[in-house]
């Protein structure tokens, strides 16, 4: 695997989502309490640990980059509409499965730049797998102390007689049941699968499924990370209307309804 690329050691930056993994952990092992933002969205000291962890690493390691995380009081656009480049961090994917206890959460860390991911880390602690994306390199996965193992999303779900079909194990709607009949219309066989946080994105990228359809909200920090994990193993998040990669640093950080495929 690369250890340089974008101006970032990449092996400094797989310890740092380890480091907030570990955090997140020793909450996730004992009770917790339960707080919600002006928004009604869970956060819990997991959410704090990790945001912590991830800040202070990249305070130390990159002072000069300026960072967007959830949980950290968001900055105006008139001042980071400016950022070439930037982090953007979502200490914890899945609060809702981290209180579930379902163990379906993850660490998400990227690198945008122009408005486009260039680096991604997504660590699922529960199983201590990493999986890495880094433009105009690859994407690969590291399951525990093992090598890391490149992956690639394969073809096009539309190729594919029987397609799998990942979604939101919190957030099932029926627009993605009418998706799914769709695909049966055109005579494939689906397998419906449900998975929590940013992992959806990451089933897609390493072929464990063909395609993720999201018809509901999520916000920037939410899909970037795997974002560029996807688009380094050779598939697309697009917008379900414009057909465009989804872009980062917006005037509102909400994304549009996607497509991972």
């Amino acid at each position: 695997m690369i250890n340089n690329a974008h101006g970032i050691e990449i092996g400094g930056l797989l310890e740092a989502a380890r480091l907030a993994g570990a955090r997140i952990l020793e909450v996730y092992g004992r009770e917790f309490e339960i707080e919600y933002k002006g928004d009604d969205s869970p956060l819990t000291e997991a959410d704090k640990e990790s945001n912590e962890a991830i800040m202070a690493f990249l305070e130390r390691d990159y002072p000069d980059v300026p960072v967007i995380s959830e949980e950290n009081q968001q900055v105006p656009y008139s001042e980071r509409s400016s950022w070439p480049r930037f982090w953007l961090v979502d200490p914890l994917d899945g609060t809702k499965e981290f209180i579930k206890r379902n163990g379906e959460f993850t660490v998400n860390i990227a690198l945008v730049e122009h408005g486009r991911p260039v680096v991604g880390v997504v660590y699922h602690p529960v199983d201590d797998t990493l999986y890495v994306g880094v433009e105009g390199a690859g994407a690969w996965k590291i399951s525990g102390d093992c090598a890391a193992e490149e992956i690639e999303g394969g073809a096009h779900y539309m190729e594919r007689t029987k397609i799998k079909v990942v979604a939101s194990r919190s957030h099932s709607s029926p627009e993605v049941a009418a998706f799914v009949e769709e695909i049966e219309k055109k005579g494939k066989e689906v397998d419906f699968l449900s998975a929590g946080s940013s992992l959806k994105l990451c089933l897609v990228a390493e072929a464990s499924a063909d395609v993720y359809p999201r018809f509901g909200p999520t916000m920037e920090w939410d899909t970037c990370a795997a974002h560029a994990v996807v688009s380094a193993a050779g598939k697309q998040v697009l917008d379900m209307v414009t057909r465009e990669p989804l872009s980062y640093n917006k005037p509102n950080l909400l994304n549009p309804f996607f497509i991972v495929e």
